[in-house]
């Protein structure tokens, strides 16, 4: 006879979508499966049965549980799965991980160093997944994760990433959980209403299955199963196959049913009752483990389903000898289990054991053992690292220890939030908080309150963050000195900050200051003035950017005398960027001083960031991008991704300046993806305006609306790219279409956002492409010009172009005929690696210089229009031909290039000249500002609008309009 069943009864169902996901991820068609029920239902069971069927088959088997000892920490699940490709010995090679290897150095410590910053749970769930991608490259894998219904909030997030990302990677998760509404529930019914996972809501078995698994247990037919068994089973189950099989191995032990002559058969009253049942069972059980047995697995109860033999050596005070063999009987009583994944380590059979266990124990005992428990891993672990600190923290307070138990609930919380998980720390540190209410020292209070507000504000619960200055306000009545109070406040400013709350967070700054008076030291000082710059920066008052850039020095100087080396990066490189405004050697020199004092005292993510920015005054002065290639190569070096990110976008806008538009594309396409999956919204939005720009450089208007629209659907109204959106994208299309007043009418919008708000991306048009248009129209004159030149966003290289442009204009109608010609030459040597800026300047300057008298108009012309034809300008290339027969130049002809004619006009025999206008006629523009785009005559349009009419058999010129902007000016083949 087996008390425990052989095999699974009343899941064949669940077996066949379990089998399937793993065919599937062997297909590179990974999948999540959730298996769902009841404490008992079969969860672990079947779970058990999938790895083995996964191990079957070749594949790798990460295993990890949810419910292990005391309060549950960030990651622990996902930790222990991994950690388990450490124990093969066959792991992976993670340098196919790149820059994500680091990153997993939350989870597996021996994979790297630590990481230099605090990365996102989306970055870490993007390295798990990509590990499971190189795990997979030799053999399929299957991740279970067992007990997930009390888990953190940063493990939740990760399998909710994993699920949504797992149809390309050859894994299989699977996910047990109890059914107990919570967050565990909630991620996987969302998960399976969106079709990203497959859930599994395990029902109890009906009477006929469990009659199926009794007989299974007694290897006999089910025929043979005595009637009054089998319904007293059903009827005291309710179907739950754990307590099943804990009441037959009840009614066998205590010899109420028997193997006769005749087979099994029942004697005398099998009437039990549930969940009595269960606990007499255990306790039955645990009664024939003596004294000392019963001792041990008390404490091994109050660490819960998991628990590790020196600690119960430290409590018990058993040898090694005696010690091993209570659990040895503890396993032949069917109650506890080696541990499969770690050595010396033991689990109970079921939760419910463990649960069943402690019910035996009365308040007092439970107690003391938990008592006893504590001092003996305190004594084992003195730093408490890891899950032991939490641990610790729930026997205490079990002990009735509060205060205790509360210090060390802080702790875990101060060091989840070091760890970047910033729900676990929320949750540790407010149940810290709510503890150690008016119960211990008010010093003690502030600390843990100190810790709390940047967790929230981290995990962005701002309110909660600022209903706690109550919190603050009863500390200062129950006597907390007022530099701690400070402190508190200047916590608070920065979650404001955060929160995007200037007023407010000027408010608690203010009440900081207040509170450390005219004399307050260095190290609170700095730290005031740092956030209170950033505040200002924010600010909507006219001299924001003097008031900040004097808290930032402040603050830096404060910084340096206390030896606070973050605030003094911090304030740095707010420096540097307020700088860059006026002069990009004085931004140089405070990303430098930044980068330095990073490097003195070993900032890994602090140094990256100047390295970046230093490498950015480079790119915007000067045009080289060497320097920010090899940024971002030290970035992925040391696991930054999330600046590696940053410099890819910057870089894909480079190549499209540069007109390298098939491989900025490529680039700015694969940059989007990732930022979009690793949730970095400002990211994306700097990737989407670089893709408009791309767009727009080669005049594909409808493209352009469409990724403009995209960037203000993800929330692009009020950020520092929405100038760019117009002034580096639409104006440069509209040019392209030789719409010179629709160029203008963008560019006066990119100015009025920037007004808004301010931008430190300087490319916008304000101190370039505006100042040429304005000048070629008289609205720019010297004084107005000279006063833009002598900014620093003037000079750097793309904006320079355009100014020396301009530059010429103004020298040419001055008549200085030979300065003028300089500054074209300087324009067109700035301009050597933009060539659509070169070529779009030229034929701008052109006209001005034949309506002048100047330079050399018709050389200049030659060269765009030749340009724009090879490139597909056409309208640029035609206006530039219109302009050379002004001159009396000989004008080549170009009748070829109808590939830019949509295929359905060429077949109605739509002529390229024909299709220049009939794009015009898209803006119901009139025959004469037709004649004035294209450079032909008012009478030539009218004859190729009469001759479009007839091709495209519309009734009028007002149809044909219609029929021009339903088709798009920019649409193609």
């Amino acid at each position: 006879m087996q008390t425990r069943a052989p095999v699974v009864v009343g899941r064949d169902d669940e077996l066949r979508v379990l089998d399937q996901a793993l065919t599937d991820a062997a297909a590179h068609r990974g999948r999540a499966v959730f298996l769902v029920g009841e404490p008992g239902i079969g969860k672990t069971r079947l779970a058990r049965v999938t790895a083995g069927a996964a191990f079957d088959r070749g594949m790798r088997v990460l295993r990890g549980r949810g419910s292990t000892i005391g309060p549950m920490v960030p990651f622990r699940p996902l930790a222990e799965a991994l950690m388990s490709l450490l124990r093969g010995g066959d792991g992976p090679d993670l340098r196919a991980l790149g820059p994500y290897q680091p990153v997993l150095g939350r989870l597996v410590p021996e994979w790297g160093a630590e990481p230099p910053e605090s990365h996102s749970i989306v970055v870490l769930s993007e390295a798990v997944l990509r590990l499971l991608a190189v795990i997979g490259r030799d053999r399929p894998c299957l991740v279970v994760l067992e007990d997930l219904h009390d888990s953190d909030a940063e493990t939740l997030a990760v399998i909710d990433y994993l699920v949504d990302n797992l149809d390309q990677v050859p894994a299989a998760l699977l996910v047990t959980t109890r059914a107990d509404p919570g967050p565990t529930l909630d991620v996987i019914r969302l998960a399976a209403q969106r079709d990203a996972g497959t859930l599994l809501e395990l029902r109890r078995l009906d009477e006929r299955q469990v009659c199926r698994m009794v007989a299974s247990c007694l290897e006999v037919d089910v025929a043979e199963v005595p009637g009054a068994v089998a319904e007293r089973l059903w009827s005291d189950s309710a179907g739950n196959p754990f307590v099943v099989e804990e009441i037959l191995h009840s009614l066998v032990n205590s010899g109420l049913l028997v193997r006769g002559p005749e087979g099994w058969q029942a004697l005398g009253e099998l009437r039990v009752n549930v969940p009595t049942a269960l606990v007499r069972s255990i306790a039955h059980r645990t009664d024939r483990l003596g004294p000392q047995g019963r001792e041990l697995l008390s404490v091994a109860a109050v660490l819960g389903h998991r628990f590790p033999l020196s600690v119960l050596r430290e409590v018990t005070g058993m040898d090694d000898r005696n010690l091993l063999s209570h659990l040895h009987a503890g396993v032949a009583a069917q109650l506890v289990t080696p541990d499969e994944p770690v050595p010396d380590w033991y689990a109970f059979r079921h939760p419910l054991t463990a649960e069943a266990l402690l019910a035996q124990l009365t308040p007092t005992h439970r107690a003391d053992v938990s008592r006893r428990t504590a001092d003996a891993v305190r004594k084992l672990h003195p730093d408490l690292p890891g899950e032991w600190c939490p641990l610790v923290a729930s026997l205490r307070l079990d002990a009735g220890q509060t205060a205790e138990a509360g210090a060390l609930l802080a702790e875990a919380g101060r060091r989840a939030l070091a760890d970047g998980a910033a729900g676990s720390a929320v949750r540790l540190l407010d149940h810290a908080h709510r503890l150690l209410a008016s119960q211990v020292d008010v010093g003690v209070r502030a600390d843990v309150l100190a810790s709390l507000l940047p967790a929230l504000g981290e995990a962005g619960q701002f309110e909660r963050a600022f209903a706690l200055i109550d919190a603050v306000t009863e500390l200062s009545t129950a006597g907390l000195d007022r530099v701690r109070r400070a402190e508190l406040h200047t916590g608070l400013a920065r979650v404001a900050w955060l929160a995007g709350r200037s007023a407010d967070g000027m408010a608690q700054v203010e009440a900081a200051r207040a509170l450390l008076g005219p004399d307050a030291d260095d190290a609170h000082a700095a730290r005031v003035d740092s956030v209170a710059a950033f505040l200002t920066l924010n600010a909507q008052r006219p001299d924001r950017i003097a008031s900040a850039e004097v808290l930032a020095r402040r603050a830096a100087e404060a910084a340096r005398r206390a030896a606070l080396p973050e605030v003094g990066c911090e304030a740095w490189q707010l420096l540097g960027i307020l700088a860059r405004d006026r002069d990009l050697g004085e931004a140089t020199d405070h990303f430098t001083r930044a980068r330095k004092l990073a490097e003195e005292h070993h900032l890994a993510i602090q140094r990256i960031h100047a390295v970046v920015r230093l490498a950015g005054i480079d790119w915007l002065a000067d045009g080289s991008a060497a320097e920010l290639a090899e940024a971002r190569e030290e970035a992925l070096r040391v696991g930054a991704i999330t600046v590696a990110y940053n410099v890819d976008a910057i870089l894909g806008l480079d190549a499209v300046l540069r007109g390298q538009y098939p491989a900025a594309e490529e680039r700015l396409a694969r940059c989007g993806e990732g930022t979009r999956r690793l949730q970095l919204k400002s990211m994306t939005l700097y990737v989407l305006m670089a893709q408009a720009t791309a767009a727009a450089h080669q005049g594909k208007r409808s493209e352009v609306d469409s990724a403009v629209a995209e960037f203000h659907e993800l929330g692009g109204i009020g950020s520092q790219e929405r100038p760019l959106c117009f002034g580096l994208a639409r104006a440069f299309c509209a040019l392209l279409e030789e719409d010179r007043d629709l160029a203008t009418h963008d560019l006066s919008r990119a100015m009025a956002y920037e007004a808004e708000t301010p931008t430190t991306f300087h490319l916008s048009g304000t101190h370039g492409l505006r100042v040429l248009l304005g000048t070629l129209t008289g609205d720019i004159d010297r004084p107005t010009y000279q006063e833009i030149a002598h900014s620093a966003a003037a000079g750097m290289r793309w904006n320079r172009v355009f100014g020396h442009f301009a530059h010429a204009v103004l020298l040419g109608r001055e008549g200085r005929e030979a300065e003028a010609s300089t500054a074209v030459r300087h324009a067109k040597e700035a301009a050597t690696i933009y060539p659509l800026a070169r070529h779009l300047g030229l034929r701008l300057v052109a006209e001005a210089a034949a309506t002048d008298g100047w330079g050399e108009p018709e050389g200049w012309l030659r060269g765009a229009e030749e340009y724009f034809h090879q490139t597909g300008g056409t309208a640029v290339a035609s206006a530039c031909r219109g302009l050379l027969r002004q001159l009396g130049a000989s004008v080549p002809q170009r009748r070829t290039g109808s590939d830019q004619v949509p295929r359905e006009l060429r077949a109605l025999g739509v002529t390229v000249r024909e299709f220049e206008v009939f794009r015009l006629l898209a803006g119901r523009l009139g025959n004469k500002a037709i004649a004035t785009r294209l450079h032909i005559s008012p009478r030539t349009v009218e004859k190729h609008v009469a001759s479009l009419i007839t091709k495209t058999a519309q009734p009028d010129r007002e149809s044909l309009s219609s029929l021009a902007a339903d088709l798009g000016p920019s649409d193609r083949p």
